[in-house]
């Protein structure tokens, strides 16, 4: 079988479109058009080989969003070595965990109190001052360029091994359901430790000769900024629905002036209906999708306002590379409008983790992704929980994001996590921690009347506890093994 070579948008770019612009960080002011992006990757190359890199080599990065970010992945992919971009929220102990886990010959960083490693300022000097070696020779496509590790919401993530292919295809992917296009501007400002920041906020603007403008982290107030600001252009910005409601609650939010956004595209948790309609009605398209670390880009949302009010809370439509079947415990298909666990096949899903082997994915290639779907008659799918989030009350199946769809319309609630926990007479209840609106009160009944009015007496939860903060990783997910654990604490202290 012929073995193709790594894909390069960079290279052909400073070939098709030399002066368009390719990167602007934010941070420093600094510009790269393709051409001159191309010749800091072969620069980078020079310098990564004169500290000694080769082929199948780690290079670690624990540091915020940058444009060595991009420069160092993009060089990494040309030599044959290997990204792998670290969560600098982490502990000292547990990044000490993942380096132990990638051994990397070179640790870059701007967090020296969480790592042993060089700046990131030393790198980018090197950088400049570096001479352009000669190109090196391609690598086969399905190789290993960057471990990208797992949020971790459960237990130690686990390092996805990352393809060109699967780069090409997540590019691929959303591209086609993002209309993305040649003229694009994408605001890079969610971690780039991340799928949705290393690879989906990147690689569709790059492929099409787009710009990546690239900020170090998000800011409610700036980014309300940037999006509105005309020399900027910005056409796709991507966020988790946190983010979002960030952004509506900043004090200079004006979507008016947000002329040149396509949409707000959201995933890596759920996002409410309510939230979905709230946006649409002040103009603004939230186009919601669902992607994983081991997959990539997977499913989407059109941009059209007609169908997105129609199907709000659906995640959308495979991508056109994409495969999705949505099966039973047998593993047999089920039908429109049954829930089923959510298999993925295609060029977008990883071979496996690194040094783990893993039950993940299926002796003919469908990863299985632990989330449970269900399908409409046009053959969009909603996500209805993760499997291990389900739990059973009375014997009747009941899916936690269901309850929090509908809780979170009443106008007291922010956020709220429903999780279920034993029960002497139900087996399983459901119990809501909630975030309140600023300045809101509610009592226990009235939370519960509110349920009865959208939800079936076994799903409505048995206990509803106010909290500050909701424990969320770094892309937004919710950490429900921790609300689990301390739920379960507070009742053995209760008894």
């Amino acid at each position: 079988m012929r073995e193709f070579a790594n894909p390069d948008p960079v290279a052909l770019h400073a070939r098709l479109r030399p002066e368009a612009l390719a990167c602007l960080d934010l941070a420093t002011g600094r510009r790269w058009t393709y051409a001159q992006l191309d010749a800091d990757v072969e620069k980078a190359v020079s310098a990564l080989r004169a500290d000694g890199v080769r082929a199948g080599d780690r290079v670690a990065l624990l540091a915020r969003n940058s444009a060595w970010t991009v420069i160092l992945h993009q060089a990494l992919i040309r030599m044959g070595g290997i990204f792998v971009p670290l969560n600098w929220r982490l502990s000292r102990a547990e990044v000490e965990v993942l380096l132990a886990d990638c051994t990397p010959v070179l640790l870059f960083t701007d967090k020296p109190e969480l790592a042993d490693g060089r700046a990131v300022k030393d790198f980018s000097a090197a950088v400049d001052a570096a001479a352009p070696g000669p190109r090196c020779l391609p690598c086969p496509q399905d190789t290993t360029n960057m471990i990208l590790y797992t949020s971790g919401t459960s237990g130690t993530p686990k390092g996805a091994k990352i393809s060109s292919t699967f780069l090409l295809a997540t590019a691929v992917n959303f591209s086609i359901l993002g209309e993305v296009d040649t003229d694009c501007a994408f605001l890079c400002d969610t971690p780039m430790f991340h799928v949705i920041g290393v690879v989906t906020q990147v690689w569709p603007a790059l492929l099409r000769g787009g710009a990546v403008i690239i900020s170090n982290g998000f800011d409610p107030e700036k980014t309300n900024d940037r999006l509105g600001d005309a020399d900027l252009g910005i056409t796709h910005y991507f966020c988790v629905p946190q983010m979002a409601e960030g952004l509506r609650h900043a004090s200079n939010f004006a979507p008016e002036h947000w002329t040149k956004l396509k949409a707000l595209f959201t995933g890596g948790a759920p996002n409410p209906a309510a939230h979905i309609h709230w946006w649409l009605d002040r103009g603004v398209l939230m186009v919601d999708g669902y992607g994983m670390t081991e997959c990539g880009t997977i499913l989407g949302m059109p941009a059209s306002d007609r169908i997105v009010r129609a199907k709000a809370g659906a995640v959308g439509l495979p991508g056109p590379l994409t495969q999705v079947r949505l099966v039973d415990d047998a593993g047999a298909d089920v039908p429109a409008g049954t829930e089923g666990e959510v298999l993925v096949h295609g060029p977008n899903v990883i071979s496996g983790y690194w040094n783990r082997e893993s039950d993940a994915l299926t002796e003919d290639g469908w990863m299985r992704t632990g989330d449970i779907g269900r399908a409409d008659a046009d053959g969009y799918i909603t996500i209805v929980d993760r499997r291990k989030d389900m739990f059973i009350s009375g014997g009747e199946n009941v899916y936690p994001v269901e309850i929090e769809s509908a809780m979170i319309h009443h106008p007291a609630i922010r956020e709220v996590a429903v999780i279920g926990l034993p029960d002497p007479r139900w087996g399983e209840v459901g119990h809501a921690f909630i975030v309140l609106a600023p300045g809101a009160s509610v009592t226990d009944e009235d939370l519960a009347a509110h349920c009865a009015t959208h939800l079936a007496r076994y799903k409505i939860p048995k206990n509803f506890v106010v909290v500050d903060t909701l424990p969320r990783t770094a892309s937004g997910k919710l950490m429900k093994h921790i609300l689990k654990a301390d739920a379960a604490r507070a009742l053995q202290q209760a008894c």
